[in-house]
C-alpha cells in the first residue's frame, strides 16, 4: 500500500477522493460516489471531507 496523502494529479477538488483511492488501492469513482452518500444521508460528509483536506498532508510536503 501507499502513503496515504492527498494526489494532485487527477484531483476534482482537494484530492483527497484520489489519495483515499490510491491508498487503498480501489477505482477512484467508489470512492466519490461513498462520499456523495454520506453526505446525502446527514451533511456530515461535507464536514468530513474538509477535515481530511486539512489533516491529510499533500504529496508534495511528502517529497520534502
Amino acid at each position: 500500500m501507499s502513503r496515504l496523502c492527498k494526489k494532485k494529479k487527477g484531483k476534482m477538488l482537494a484530492g483527497v477522493c484520489n489519495g483515499i483511492a490510491e491508498h487503498l488501492e480501489i477505482d477512484v469513482s467508489l470512492i466519490r460516489m461513498g462520499w456523495i452518500l454520506f453526505i446525502l444521508l446527514g451533511g456530515s460528509g461535507i464536514l468530513a471531507y474538509i477535515i481530511a483536506a486539512i489533516i491529510i498532508p499533500s504529496e508534495e510536503k511528502l517529497m520534502k
